[in-house]
């Protein structure tokens, strides 16, 4: 899975290409707001200290386990 990090108000980005070139996609709500080529064009639209990564746990195959005792 790639890369993803989310903010307040619905503002989410993703890593993309566009024209061949790696980009950094901003989203709000689902929509494009724009494609950034650098992490200060992002800042422009999101405080970068407020972004949370995203982080995909392992899905667990099999029966449930149980805590030890």
């Amino acid at each position: 899975m790639e890369s993803r990090w989310v903010g307040p108000d619905g503002y989410e980005i993703v890593p993309a290409y566009r024209q061949g070139r790696q980009v950094l996609r901003v989203r709000r709500h689902g929509q494009v707001i724009a494609d950034c080529l650098s992490v200060e064009e992002v800042a422009r639209y999101v405080d970068l200290a407020d972004l949370c990564e995203v982080i995909p746990l392992p899905v667990r195959t099999g029966g449930a386990r149980m805590a030890a005792k």
